[in-house]
């Protein structure tokens, strides 16, 4: 089997490329390094031992996306491609929607013309907006409050059209809570540009010294502690994740629509707490007004991934604290050292 994965250089791509080598996929990448680096993809090759085709491109650009599929034999998509910050998206809606939106079309489009009719699309919990149920399930209402959210909902909806147009199609939306942690080797993490958008990279940056504190943005939310509560998600296993989904629709065909989570939250102060005592760091914060487009409590109901996937996220938030350190203190400036090095390599790969 030959799985295309577009974004698979990013911090979820990497990981799920590493979990469907392992499993004895192979994988053709697309990428076009706008937030990702081509030295993890080399670490990918590392931690596996095993090589995949890569190609630099847009997913926008449908005449070089149609050149992978005209090029290879592709029996199914992972679309992980797009932009994913609720705050960037509240600044600059027309990019979010431009980006997220323009490439998933272009994505279906060619898949639909070179007959390869199985996806798994990486959505979010952010389509939920603030939902009064918690822990949320599939059934509850959506509503994002972010263009970002909007974005993924509104992707959602054309997948579900478009698996009611066709019964060939399979497709699986998988709705991910808070992705934290890295891979055990220290080797692929996540390497943001800037000031981190999520807390563990953010968290583990302060801890290294490479920022000054961490900004928590909110204190006054309707929180025991008055500080967001997250359903935070080991990396990996959300990879393990995408092995079962991607399992299922290659025997199957139609819709599914999956939380992945804990299906515990957790607040920022716990977080900051169990990251300090898990690595023996000290962690200075201070508290900032709320960023627009967050919400007080996002937690996951995960039965239905238990029950059709037999899926169980099964590592701790301290294990995410100690690998998050890990790749930290492994690579304090991320891939930046290794970029120029590798990306003439990489691209002939």
């Amino acid at each position: 089997m030959a799985i295309l994965v577009t974004g698979g250089a990013g911090y979820i791509g990497t990981h799920t490329c590493v979990e469907l080598l392992e499993a004895g996929y192979d994988i053709i990448v697309v990428d076009n390094f706008a937030n990702s680096s081509p030295e993890a993809l080399n670490r990918v090759k590392e931690i596996t031992g095993k090589s995949f085709r890569f190609y630099q491109l847009d997913v926008r650009d449908r005449s070089a996306l149609e050149a992978v599929f005209a090029r290879n034999q592709i029996d199914a998509a992972i679309h992980f491609a797009g932009l994913k910050a609720v705050g960037e998206s509240v600044r600059s809606p027309l990019w979010y929607y431009e980006m997220n939106m323009i490439s998933t079309l272009a994505l279906c489009e060619v898949m639909s013309k070179y007959g390869v009719h199985k996806l798994v699309f990486s959505s979010s919990a952010t389509v939920y907006g603030a939902s009064g149920d918690m822990p949320v399930s599939e059934n509850s209402p959506i509503g994002a409050s972010s263009p970002y959210g909007r974005t993924k909902q509104m992707i959602e909806q054309i997948l579900q059209d478009l698996a009611a147009s066709n019964p060939e199609w399979g497709i699986s939306i998988l709705r991910y809570f808070n992705p934290a942690g890295a891979h055990k080797s220290g080797r692929i993490g996540e390497n943001p540009s800037g000031t981190p958008n999520n807390l563990m990279p953010y968290l583990s940056q302060v801890a290294a010294g490479r920022l000054e504190e961490l900004s928590i943005y909110g204190s006054d939310y309707p929180t025991p502690d008055g500080t967001g509560i997250r359903d935070y998600i080991h990396v990996v296993d959300l990879a393990l994740g995408h092995i079962r989904a991607l399992g299922r629709i290659l025997d199957s065909s139609g819709l599914n629509i999956y939380n992945l989570g804990t299906g515990r939250g957790s607040s920022v102060l716990e977080m900051i707490a169990a990251f300090e005592k898990a690595t023996g760091t000290h962690v200075p914060y201070r508290f900032a007004a709320r960023r627009p487009g967050d919400i007080a409590v996002s937690c996951a109901d995960i039965r239905k991934a238990r029950q059709e996937l037999g899926w169980t996220a099964d590592r701790c938030i301290e294990e995410m604290c100690e690998d998050t350190w890990r790749w930290q203190a492994n690579n304090p400036e991320g891939y930046d050292i290794h970029e120029n090095r590798f990306m003439t390599a990489l691209l002939k790969m």
